[in-house]
Parts: C-alpha cells; sequence; structure tokens
C-alpha cells in the first residue's frame, strides 16, 4: 500500500486503465457521495479554475456519476494557512494547498521548493517539464510525505511547481544595480533568501494587499507566476515584466491532498480520486500557459515591457540558487541525491517532450501568439502519470 492509502481499503479495486464499463460495474452498487473540494482559484471564471474543474470532471467521469464533487472556491471554507486543519477535522474532503507558506510546519517541503531555482525557465515548456520532474521528487522524497501524514493528510499529489515566477514592477530592471535596495513582495522563504542575497528588501504580505501595495509604491516589484499575476490586475500598476532565461526565481510548491474522509472511501473511489488528481496535471498546466499569454498581453495592453532579466543578474540568481541547495543539503532538510534526480529529470523530460511534440515556439515576450490554447494536455498528463511514481503509490498498489 502507498501513502494514499492512508486507511482500511473497503472493497473491490480496479487496475489504471480498466475499461469504463468495468468501472462502471464495479462501482454500481457503491453508495453516492458528494466531495468537498477547495481548489486554489478565486471563481470559475479565474484562469486558474483548470486546475479545479479538470479534477472534478474526471472524478465524475469516471465514477459513472456516483461521486459528486463540490468546488468551493476563494478558500471560502478555509484560507491556505487554515485549509489543512479543514482538511484533517473534515470540513473539506479536497484542497489545493500551499504548504510552502508555512516553512516551520513544513521543512521538508520548503527545502524542496528551494531548488526548483535550478529548474529551466519558460512559459511553455519549462512548466512542462517542471510537472513532470516535480511530480516525481514529491513522491520520491519520505520526508515530504511524512510531514503530510503527521497532520492525517493524504498526498494525492504531494508537490506541484507553481508557473514560473516574473519580477512584475513598476519600473524595469535593466542591470543588477537595479536592484540595491527595491523593495519586493516575495512568497516563500526560498525567494526571501535569493532576493535579499540580489540587493533587494523582501516584503512579506498578503497576496491581497499586492495591487494597493505597488499602486502606492510601498513595494515596487512582485515576485509571482503567471496565474495569480494574470487575475490580479497588478500589470495596471506595474505593468513591467521581467523573466529568466538560463536559471529561474525558487517557485513556491503547492499540493493537491485528501483529508481524513478518504480513508473511509471504497478502494475504487479512492482509486477514481487518485488518478483523477493525477491526470489534472492537465490543468494545471493549462492553467500556466493559458496565464502566461495573458500576462504578457496585459504588460503590453497598460504600456509595460516584457524582457529577459540581465545576465549578470541571472548568473548571481544561479550562484545563489545552487548556495541555498547546497545548504539544505548540508542541513538534512535535502537528500544529496535529490539534486542528481532533479537534473536528470529535467534531461530525461526535455528529450520526452519533444518526442511527444510539446515544444516552445518563439520568445516569452511573444507568447500570447504562439501559444496554442488547444494544445493536447490530457496526452501530456497521461504519459506523466503513467511513467512516473506516483503510480506506484496508488490506492491497492
Amino acid at each position: 500500500m502507498g501513502e494514499a492509502d492512508a486507511g482500511v481499503q473497503q472493497g473491490e479495486g480496479f487496475e489504471y486503465g480498466a475499461p469504463q464499463e468495468e468501472v462502471d460495474a464495479l462501482v454500481a452498487d457503491l453508495e453516492p457521495v458528494t466531495l468537498r473540494f477547495q481548489p486554489g482559484a478565486a471563481s470559475e471564471a479565474s484562469v486558474m479554475s483548470p486546475t479545479g474543474t479538470t479534477i472534478k470532471e474526471l472524478i465524475e467521469e469516471r465514477s459513472d456519476g456516483r461521486i459528486t464533487v463540490e468546488l468551493v472556491w476563494g478558500q471560502a471554507v478555509a484560507g491556505f494557512d487554515t485549509v489543512h486543519d479543514a482538511l484533517a477535522d473534515g470540513r473539506l474532503d479536497l484542497a489545493n494547498t500551499l504548504p510552502g507558506y508555512a516553512p516551520a510546519e513544513y521543512p521538508a517541503f520548503d527545502d524542496l521548493s528551494t531548488t526548483t531555482a535550478l529548474l529551466p525557465s519558460s512559459p511553455f515548456a519549462g512548466s512542462l517539464i517542471a510537472y513532470a520532474v516535480y511530480s516525481d521528487l514529491g513522491w520520491q522524497n519520505p520526508q515530504v510525505l511524512e510531514e503530510f501524514e503527521a497532520e492525517g493528510l493524504v498526498p494525492l499529489t504531494p508537490f506541484v511547481p507553481t508557473a514560473e515566477n516574473y519580477t512584475i514592477c513598476r519600473e524595469p530592471l535593466e542591470d543588477a544595480a537595479d536592484w540595491q535596495g527595491l523593495q519586493v513582495r516575495i512568497g516563500s522563504a526560498a525567494q526571501s533568501a535569493q532576493v535579499s542575497q540580489l540587493g533587494a528588501s523582501p516584503v512579506s504580505m498578503e497576496f491581497t494587499e499586492m495591487f494597493e501595495a505597488l499602486e502606492r509604491g510601498t513595494v515596487e516589484c512582485n515576485l509571482g507566476p503567471g496565474p495569480a499575476t494574470a487575475e490580479s490586475g497588478v500589470l495596471e500598476v506595474a505593468p513591467h515584466l521581467g523573466y529568466t532565461t538560463s536559471t529561474s526565481f525558487p517557485r513556491t510548491g503547492t499540493t493537491v491532498l485528501a483529508g481524513s474522509s478518504f480513508a473511509e472511501l471504497p478502494l475504487a473511489y479512492q482509486q477514481i480520486v487518485f488518478d483523477s488528481s493525477a491526470l489534472g496535471a492537465a490543468g494545471f498546466v493549462q492553467s500556466y500557459a493559458d496565464s502566461a499569454a495573458e500576462v504578457v498581453r496585459q504588460a503590453r495592453e497598460f504600456g509595460g515591457s516584457v524582457s529577459p532579466l540581465p545576465e549578470d543578474t541571472q548568473e548571481q540568481m544561479r550562484v545563489i540558487a545552487d548556495s541555498l541547495t547546497a545548504d539544505a543539503v548540508a542541513d538534512g532538510g535535502l537528500a544529496p541525491e535529490t539534486v542528481d534526480a532533479l537534473t536528470s529529470g529535467i534531461d530525461a523530460w526535455t528529450a520526452r517532450l519533444e518526442e511527444l511534440g510539446y515544444a516552445d515556439a518563439g520568445a516569452p515576450e511573444d507568447f500570447d501568439e504562439w501559444y496554442d490554447p488547444e494544445t493536447d494536455f490530457p496526452a501530456y498528463a497521461r504519459a506523466v502519470y503513467e511513467s512516473g511514481a506516483a503510480m506506484e503509490h496508488r490506492p491497492g498498489t
């Protein structure tokens, strides 16, 4: 049994990929259930909504309607600071959460987040590589899994890297000197460390306060991913986007977790939920790509710029990223083999994406012009799940 089998297994299960009619027959006599799922998106109209709607549709279709998924938008049940409590006490059954907001409670998760600065950077292929690689790294890290289990939580996708981070600034960052004394809003401990070493002053504040802070000049930049940037409207007051090409800013890791109710589900229902969460990768990477196109369009609309960060800044970022990763290994929070697994995973998925036909077709500043919104993300999600470590943790395995 894998970590997702965190309770008594009830009834008969099925093999992944079993014909739908076999699954229909298996669940026909099971009691219908309703699962309350809180995705990370603000509303169904959000560019991030596929992170919830994709999983809902997969669960309901695979269960022949025996499982109903009730989506709760905008953290209406619990904010990111209390969502794990809501999962543990049964107010929520499923949720997309941000353990990176609580590094003291989830230190192994936070250390793994630090290594995302070593990822390649591009709004399309880079995001697909990141999701595939960290899907495996999350499952292969016992400390990360144990942190969730200690809280009574069941990991369905234990580590989901957010989309690529941009600098979103009132003025463009044209050279390394522009970072000196800059007030930058950050979203994780790793980002704080990197920004500090670039010479800026990291500022931690609620995302909802960011627009006003940028508008007033309380902070001069935000460091954030495309989906949150696209729906926040901040480009109206800070229209200058900076992106990386040879390294990355650390990404705030997210998860998809089940709560205390998961153990009470029949085995077939557990498998349906688990498979659907894994295949829900399609919704995440779609939201990443859609939002990357939208932020480029908005920057242009508000008279801003979209440009790579200066090479000297990126060189300094890479040195800092290597140092932060080495510190995490030296402190025992990160297994030494993680970095080798990350490197080999990046190489393997770079080659695999080329075979599957997923590739960048232009520069990030023109992404809204060359990105195809009809991209077959479900095929990508199947490739990630069927070849990755998640399958080893499928209930009943």
